[in-house]
């Protein structure tokens, strides 16, 4: 079987779409394809992203979406009392300068200007976010497993089995996982913590490769035990 799987897009539509045709070059129509999570926040267009992969899925495409911390965010502020996730530094949120709520919002054509209070903020988001936006982020899947890999947004608590992990560590962990050597039941693919390229450290595969900060999405193949990165020549493998 081949699968092919989208790093965190943060909002490049553009550049969603040229990973797609990537993947239809390389795999044709009905390829396979899951997207690793953080659809929102930083970049430009969150709003068509989600519009984007919410089509697709209405098409019937063999499409799995999976959970981002970002999406959670988003989904957490558009709630009916807007809540924080605790999973944050202190003093941070989803609109401070760095998380990328603000982006996210712009791109529905709310403004969040200086002086603004949050309920403010939260009933402009409630008119202008389409219900059917808010359905897809709900429906996100918190992981992935199939033939022999693990797909999941940040990564997994190791020594634990798939029923024992919390959401928590699945969209946000890293240090605990990035960290151990050891083998784990599958090849995990994951995203989360940016890095200039795309790595394969031989128990995991790390496909954020920095879309939200405006260098290129990452689009990879997974097939017979094989990881390739995909580029506009095609095929390029990735080893650990």
């Amino acid at each position: 079987m081949t699968i092919y799987a989208i790093g965190d897009i943060h909002g490049q539509l553009t550049m969603l779409e040229d990973a797609l045709a990537r993947i239809e070059a390389d795999g044709g129509p009905d390829a396979r394809i899951v997207f690793l999570g953080d659809y929102t926040d930083r970049g430009p267009n969150s709003r068509g992203v989600i519009e984007r992969l919410a089509q697709g899925k209405a098409a019937g495409k063999n499409w799995v979406f999976l959970k981002g911390n970002h999406d959670r965010m988003f989904s957490m502020f558009m709630e009916d009392y807007p809540r924080n996730d605790a999973r944050l530094l202190v003093g941070y949120h989803w609109l401070h300068e760095r998380i990328g709520g603000i982006e996210t919002l712009g791109s529905y054509d709310v403004p969040v200007p200086d002086g603004a209070r949050i309920f403010q903020i939260h009933a402009a988001a409630r008119a202008a976010v389409p219900q059917s936006h808010l359905e897809f982020l709900s429906a996100l899947a918190p992981y992935h497993e199939e033939d022999g890999l693990l797909f999941v947004h940040a990564g997994i608590r190791p020594g634990l089995t798939l029923p024992e992990q919390t959401e928590d560590d699945l969209i946000w962990i890293r240090q605990e996982f990035l960290n151990d050597p050891r083998p784990h039941p599958w090849l995990v693919v994951h995203g989360h913590t940016p890095t200039r390229a795309p790595e394969h450290m031989g128990n995991r595969v790390n496909l954020d490769s920095g879309a939200g900060y405006g260098r290129p999405l990452t689009a990879a193949v997974f097939e017979n035990g094989g990881v390739w990165m995909l580029t506009s020549k095609g095929r390029e493998t990735l080893k650990p």
